[in-house]
């Protein structure tokens, strides 16, 4: 079943095996809750790594049961991250989730040489899946958070990434736009070299999976009617599953227009890891922390 609502996650979920979310630090009320939730509605089996206390003390203070987690003691904020890092490791879990842990140390977690989550020549990198109230499907799109100015090689591994998620979540040959000022190619502007070399890579089959197209302006992407007074033609135009963009800026402006003014919803996970990690913030709603962990559970294996 291809999905073109968020919401559709959670029924995909519901139908297939569990998998197992590891929670680092979990000694806050948003990652108890947002766990909890999860773990209520079906979605996935929750573990938290934190402070035993911390978290029985906020699940008595909001009426959550303990019964549902799995809680493993580690006080040491650096050292809950390892430990729910050294889990997945271990084949007890098959995503990741920042609790109270700070950004910098879950990354470093995740990202440790010796015993993190990458594997060598990996690239990470962040998959945003947004729903908008104006498209008529899901759109996927990277990188927003972590790469700000990618070169070849990451542009590969972001447009890999985002086909891998719009494959799981059921579009059999996503479209994917690589995104540009303009779709007409420039040798004077690097974005446009780069997208029209992953193009050609894609249509000589160096690229699987999905109809790939670029330069293309984000109207020409998005918008039939722009593709065609333009005279674009193609698979992608004008009807894109995924969107490449050229750097951070781009990207995450995008993606905060997205919710701030056009009144999307969004779910988001860091990639390129041996599983998904949800990197959420304490800022982001409910509804977002639980489509960010649906879009895990979704893409792990």
């Amino acid at each position: 079943m291809e999905i073109t609502k968020l919401d559709q996650m959670f029924e995909a979920l519901r139908s297939s095996k569990k998998k197992v979310l590891v929670a680092a630090y979990a000694n806050d009320e948003h990652s108890v809750s947002a766990v909890s939730m999860a773990i209520d509605m079906g979605l996935v089996d929750g573990t938290l790594v934190g402070d035993k206390n911390e978290i029985e003390k906020v699940c008595k203070e909001h009426q959550i049961g303990l019964d549902k987690f799995t809680i493993v003691h580690e006080p040491d904020e650096m050292k809950a991250a390892y430990k729910a890092v050294e889990l997945i490791n271990k084949g007890q879990g098959n995503l990741l989730m920042k609790g109270l842990v700070s950004t910098d140390k879950y990354m470093r977690a995740i990202l440790d040489k010796e015993n993190g989550l990458m594997n060598k020549g990996a690239i990470l990198s962040h998959v945003t899946v947004l729903e908008n109230p104006n498209y008529h499907k899901l759109l996927i799109v990277g990188d927003v958070a972590i790469l700000p100015a990618p070169e070849m090689p990451e542009k590969i591994a972001i447009t890999n990434y985002l086909i891998n998620t719009a494959h799981a979540l059921g579009i059999e040959k996503p479209k994917v736009a690589l995104i540009a000022a303009s779709e007409q190619v420039s040798f004077k502007i690097q974005s446009s070299v780069d997208a029209a070399l992953i193009s050609k890579m894609a249509d000589r089959g160096q690229i699987k999976g999905a109809w790939v197209d670029g330069p293309l302006a984000l109207d020409v992407a998005i918008d039939p009617e722009s593709a065609q007074i333009k005279k674009v033609g193609g698979q992608v135009a004008g009807d894109a599953d995924c969107l490449v963009f050229p750097n951070i800026e781009s990207g995450n402006v995008f993606y905060k227009m997205n919710t701030k003014l056009a009144g999307g919803e969004q779910g988001a996970i860091v990639v390129g890891a041996r599983v998904p990690a949800v990197l959420s913030s304490r800022g982001d709603s409910t509804k977002t922390k639980l489509y960010s962990i649906a879009l895990a559970a979704l893409t792990a294996k």
